[in-house]
């Protein structure tokens, strides 16, 4: 028997009892080319909460009464695709919270083993989040050697590679986070020139003070307040790769702003939003480069892993809380 997530109603604000509901079904028989997937490591995403609101966005929207979309690692139970076989490990694709899932073999790809890389990298460092840091920040960014990045949720799964990133490049990295103990990680063990823990800091006076000479990038992730405070920052010709605005997505009115919009026009500012499978071609240039930085010890990362598919729902909040430090992920089985 398979268990699912079904999207029952949509959200109003945080997502809550009652909006998404836990059911059960048999597995179906496979069809030639078709493979049957255990879940073992669910991603959680701020993305997760816009596909469940009927808003404008980047792809449709799960609909009412349809399986809650999601990511994740997978084992094959079974298979009737030829490049596949019972027990391989695989990228689950977009998939679905559910156990059990069937699909095309086509859509899913086998996982490379590699010695002292842990699966959780592969939710990490060299999955969805490694790519969105390393396109974001390479192809968008363009960082220089001596230039200043600041980066807003950079104890967060994305933001946490894209400091380290920006490091390895050469640059001065500032991130922004909500607590002293991810200020910390992010400054002893990722290596970030300074954080500002934004709780408890004024953040322009603490730029100011990290960042005497302008700010050359911002990776955007926040949205709101902060990224109007970054904004009267920026040096001209300054580069902002706009990879989410987590803290309006449970908004329930407009959200005005940003204020400060002119800035963009007068620091002459390369302002460009981006989706990671925009670069699905190029995937293989960043899985070969964050996977050497990886093994070399360039890279620094968490897993934040919450067990048990029913807590897939109840667990989301911690993204928009900012209770997890790392990739968020629920662990559905064991990999064996």
């Amino acid at each position: 028997m398979n268990k699912t997530w079904i999207l029952k109603k949509r959200p109003v604000g945080d997502v809550g009892e009652g909006d998404l509901d836990l059911v059960e079904s048999p597995v179906r028989d496979l069809n030639d080319g078709e493979v049957c997937l255990r879940t073992i490591y669910l991603s959680l995403d701020p993305t997760n909460r816009i596909w469940m609101s009927d808003r404008e966005q980047y792809m449709p929207p799960v609909q009412i009464g349809d399986p809650m979309r999601g990511g994740g690692i997978s084992v094959v139970e079974e298979s009737r695709f030829d490049g596949l076989k019972a027990g391989d490990i695989v990228n689950t694709g977009l998939g679905q919270w559910s156990l059990y899932q069937v699909k095309p073999g086509a859509e899913v790809n086998k996982l490379p083993e590699l010695p002292g890389v842990p699966l959780t990298a592969f939710m990490g460092p060299i999955g969805m989040t490694g790519m969105t840091a390393y396109f974001g920040l390479m192809d968008i960014g363009k960082p220089k050697p001596g230039e200043t990045v600041v980066v807003s949720a950079a104890a967060g799964a994305v933001g946490s590679m894209v400091g380290q990133i920006a490091k390895i490049q050469g640059c001065r990295v500032v991130g922004i986070a909500g607590s002293d103990d991810k200020c910390k990680w992010l400054t002893e063990t990722a290596g970030f020139d300074a954080a500002i823990n934004y709780k408890k800091e004024d953040v322009g006076a603490a730029l100011d003070r990290h960042c005497p000479n302008g700010i050359d990038i911002n990776f955007e992730n926040v949205g709101g307040e902060i990224m109007d405070t970054i904004l009267m920052r920026l040096n001209d010709f300054a580069r902002m790769p706009l990879c989410g605005l987590i803290s309006s997505y449970n908004a329930t009115e407009p959200v005005p702003g940003p204020y400060n919009f002119s800035m963009l026009l007068m620091r002459h500012v390369t302002l460009k939003g981006f989706i990671v499978t925009d670069y699905s071609e190029r995937f293989p240039e960043g899985m070969q480069a964050m996977a050497g930085w990886l093994m070399e010890g360039k890279l620094k990362f968490e897993t934040d892993v919450v067990e048990g598919l029913e807590n897939a729902p109840s667990s989301l909040d911690r993204l928009f809380t900012g209770k997890n430090l790392g990739k968020l992920v629920v662990q559905v089985s064991e990999p064996n």
